[in-house]
């Protein structure tokens, strides 16, 4: 534990980055797992469905920083032609 003032507070800050970066990588793998067993049940409509929940959930973790936008982009564009080609 640190003495310095700001040191304690920069551990207390970090410890809240951390815990709302973990929250948001999860709902992102949620998504992403959600999209995979639809696509293996071959459901054409949800699976669309699922893609626009997918898609906005990915952008918002860009939007807060906790992912870089090129490994967004690869994401959407490899499930995006995983979903085309299911169709």
């Amino acid at each position: 534990m640190p003495n310095i003032k700001s040191s304690v507070q920069d551990v207390k800050s970090t410890a809240i980055r951390n815990a709302r970066n973990k929250s948001v990588k999860s709902e992102v793998k949620t998504a992403i797992k959600k999209l995979e067993t639809i696509l293996a049940e071959a459901k054409g409509e949800e699976a669309q469905e699922a893609f626009k929940t997918f898609v906005s959930t990915i952008d918002k973790a860009v939007s807060k920083g906790v992912i870089h936008k090129s490994t967004a982009a690869r994401k959407k564009s490899r499930l995006a032609v995983r979903l085309a080609a299911a169709q």
